[in-house]
Order: C-alpha cells, then sequence, then structure tokens
C-alpha cells in the first residue's frame, strides 16, 4: 500500500526557547502529527558550515587532528568551521577555513555535496569542497583552536575510513567522495 510523503510531514503548533548560546540555539517544539496526535521536539539551531578536503598535486590529503570535547577524543578531520553570518558564501567559508587550519590557499574549489549532519536534532548543514592547486602558507587558527596539520595520500585516508579511524561524518564523505570521483574520472 503506497502512502503520500504528505502522511509525514508534522506542523509545529507552539515553541520555546530553552537555551540561547553563541553557536547553538536550542528549542522545544510542540507539534501536530500526521495522525492528529501532539508530540513534543527538542531540536538545535545552527547556522551551518563548510568543510573542504584538499588533495595535493600528487594525490596526498591535508587533514586536521584536533581535540573535540564533546566526544572527550581527539579526531582526524578535513578542514571546516561555522558560517559566519547567515548569508555568508559557503565557498568563502570553505577557503577561509582552508587557510587558517592548514595555511593552504587553493587555485580551484569545487563543490561535492551538502549534508545534513544530525537530522534527528538539528538543522545543521554542512558544505562540502574539494580544493587543489594549493599552495602553501602559514596557518593562523582562532586562539581557542590547537590543530595539528597531517598529510597522507587519499587511500590511506579511505584506509582509515574504512578502518573507522576516521569517524567524522563530513570527513568520511568528503574523503569517500573524492575517491570516487578521481575514480570516475
Amino acid at each position: 500500500m503506497e502512502t503520500s510523503d504528505k502522511d509525514l510531514i508534522e506542523e509545529k503548533t507552539g515553541s520555546e526557547k530553552i537555551f540561547d548560546g553563541n553557536l547553538l540555539h536550542v528549542y522545544k517544539d510542540t507539534v501536530k502529527l500526521p495522525n492528529g496526535g501532539e508530540a513534543t521536539r527538542e531540536w538545535i539551531k545552527h547556522p551551518g558550515a563548510s568543510a573542504v578536503i584538499p588533495l595535493t598535486d600528487d594525490g596526498q590529503v591535508i587533514l586536521v587532528k584536533q581535540y573535540r570535547y564533546p566526544i572527550g577524543r581527539i579526531t582526524l578531520e578535513i578542514p571546516a568551521g561555522k558560517l559566519d553570518a547567515p548569508d555568508e558564501d559557503p565557498l568563502l567559508c570553505a577557503e577561509r577555513e582552508l587557510s587558517e587550519e592548514t595555511g593552504y590557499k587553493a587555485e580551484k574549489v569545487t563543490k561535492l555535496t551538502t549534508i545534513a549532519t544530525t537530522v534527528g536534532f538539528s538543522n545543521e548543514y554542512i558544505h562540502l569542497y574539494a580544493a587543489t592547486g594549493l599552495t602553501a602558507g602559514k596557518q593562523h587558527t582562532d586562539e581557542d583552536e590547537f590543530i595539528n596539520v597531517v598529510k597522507m595520500p587519499l587511500e590511506k585516508a579511505v584506509e582509515l575510513v574504512l578502518k573507522g579511524e576516521i569517524y567524522d561524518s563530513k570527513s568520511v564523505t568528503a574523503i569517500l567522495m573524492l575517491e570516487r570521483s578521481r575514480k570516475e574520472k
């Protein structure tokens, strides 16, 4: 039996701001369910972000290693950062983050995709890019960021994804998409 997607939509009937932070804004909404019932939805409003996977001419990717407080672990990721304003061009954000976190600038930055990171409780979207034609420069992170730059062959990064050693979702997506696009050429 086939149903319409309209049978899935929830309608907001009320909203309360629970927390208003610098980055995150938490809401508790009341919704009318498709069956007429009522439920509560807690969710986080996020400004959005961009991330970029830099690829050198000899097939190496440039990743960043940093401590992620919410999970209490050091992660290996692609450079990324939040949009500074709701109307900031995600491409400019990606180029800024590439420069700040790695020191590199790119001749060419190509859109890979946009992902929704945690659809169950946040409206965050991250725009993913690939950067090529790289020129090295000086890393200039924010004063509260401590980042080590790591360079490795793309194939090694794919291997680390498949072994579960790179598990950050934006990085997993970008690494696998970049590998796929290079195989298709």
